[in-house]
């Protein structure tokens, strides 16, 4: 038998030797190849492979044994009915409840391994039980049945005892064949039970790296407030003795009067120092405050020590009792940091504080930076007198007066707090102060009033100057440490 040479192959270059219309001579380097063009289009994305429901799962798990069990029984006994298809259709039937009643279902199974010869639905059974009651008597009793239904023949008078070698044979089968699914069943229960254990190690070693990052912010926040003690109580308790001095010493009643307001601010400084330097230490936000906060009762003394010139208008917001505690320390700080703005910025301005109760919703909209609050008061008072004329010339119901005062009434029990800085253009003979600002006060503001349910607006007015208002709600939403 003679072989033939195989041709060419299709995709070989000309230049290569060997190959029909090859040129050169031996030994010469091939023609080098043209290298392929690179693809325009972008690579296939890969395929997710997405794992289906947990109900399709659990039910495919629960359907899937009794159809392999139906299969094994038409298999072995066929489609004739009779004892033996019966017996073990009825074994593959029970199944279906394997989950709820294990060990009784491995009892009904055993006939089928028995009179009708099946395997699946008694092993199926057996590996259930082994899964779901990991008892040693149960499994070892479970075992012995299993195994002499396998090795027992039906009907019984067909045992012979002499054949010693398809006994032991049969022994044997029987022996694999109950211990097979207990160990399956075993196995896959004790995997569970480590995943299980995995899970809640990996969940204890996630809460050890959050307390771990906990307790080095804490050792942070205590090296933070011993360099803040340390730099600025040492500076500001400096300026308190100097200004002590000076007011010993000076003739001037303005410049002793300048010197004892400069001497309080210090104090007050460090109190205030003293306080953020036991909120740093502290190892969460839910401790008692350590002095006293400032409330709205403080603002006239803040304006006073401002050194600025300043009209404070206010009604019964600032006596009216049920402000949270929040809400009015927030409203402080608004004004504290407005005044500290003006003293920056606007040197010389006139500037106009004013704390009242918070307009309805509806009229918020109308009284943006630099808007005009007249129309709102305006609107206002148009649709009061059109009420009154109404409820004099008989249109309305007698009832009319009741419901408005009560909707009043409650109109001013639900009524929030405002808060407003305006300050006018500087004075262009005043001396710029030249002090130091990082531009995140008003960005630290409005997150405090959002942080307690409340807005704050903030921009230039038409004037010329400026103006910071804020409106809280009654009840804030969140009470945290604004």
């Amino acid at each position: 038998m003679t072989v033939s040479p195989l041709p060419p192959p299709r995709n070989s270059s000309p230049g290569t030797p060997g190959t029909p219309g090859a040129s050169g001579t031996p030994g010469a380097s091939p023609a080098p190849s043209p290298a392929p063009a690179p693809s325009s289009s972008p690579p296939p994305a890969p395929v997710s492979r997405r794992r289906p429901p947990q109900r399709v799962m659990r039910w495919g798990s629960l359907i899937v044994p009794v159809l392999l069990a139906v299969a094994d029984a038409l298999l072995v006994n066929g489609v004739t009915f009779g004892l033996e298809l019966n017996v073990s259709l009825a074994a593959a039937a029970a199944l279906l409840v394997r989950r709820k009643l294990p060990a009784l279902v491995f009892l009904v199974t055993l006939p089928g391994i028995l009179i009708g010869y099946v395997w699946f639905a008694p092993m199926i059974a057996l590996y259930t039980v082994a899964r779901l009651r990991p008892d040693r008597r149960l499994l070892g009793i479970s075992a012995l049945l299993l195994a002499a239904a396998h090795f027992i023949p039906w009907p019984v008078s067909d045992f012979e005892p002499t054949a010693y070698r398809e006994n032991t044979l049969t022994l044997i089968d029987a022996c694999v064949t109950s211990v097979g699914p207990i160990a399956l069943g075993l196995l896959v229960r004790t995997r569970g039970e480590l995943a299980a254990r995995i899970e809640d190690l990996t969940r204890s070693r996630r809460r050890a790296d959050e307390l771990i990052a906990e307790q080095v912010l804490s050792t942070e926040r205590a090296r933070l407030a011993r360099e803040m003690h340390d730099v600025v109580a040492h500076q500001v308790s400096l300026i308190s003795l100097q200004a002590g001095a000076v007011q010993i010493s000076a003739e001037d009643a303005k410049a002793r009067e300048g010197a004892r307001t400069i001497r309080e601010l210090s104090v007050r400084t460090l109190d205030e120092l003293r306080h953020m330097v036991g909120i740093l230490r502290a190892a969460g936000g839910d401790h008692e405050e350590l002095t006293p906060q400032p409330r709205l009762a403080d603002l006239p003394r803040l304006i006073e020590l401002s050194a600025l010139d300043v009209s404070f208008e206010t009604d019964s917001a600032t006596q009216r009792p049920g402000h949270s505690e929040a809400v009015e320390r927030a409203a402080f700080r608004i004004v504290q940091e407005a005044l500290t703005n003006v003293r920056k910025h606007a040197p010389g301005a006139r500037v106009t504080v004013r704390v009242n109760d918070a307009p309805p919703e509806g009229a918020r909209a109308a009284d943006g930076p630099g808007g005009d609050r007249e129309a709102v008061r305006g609107t206002a008072q148009e649709a009061a007198s059109g009420t009154a004329q109404g409820a004099a010339s008989g249109t309305a119901p007698a009832t009319a007066s009741g419901t408005a005062s009560g909707a009043a009434q409650a109109a001013e029990e639900t009524r929030g707090l405002r808060v407003e800085v305006r300050n006018g253009p500087p004075d262009a003979s005043a001396v710029a102060p030249g002090l130091p600002g990082g531009g995140h006060g008003l960005v630290g503001l409005r997150e405090r009033a959002q942080l307690l349910g409340g807005t704050l607006e903030a921009g230039p007015t038409e004037e010329g100057g400026f103006v910071v208002r804020a409106d809280f709600p009654k009840t804030p939403r969140v009470t945290g440490p604004a």
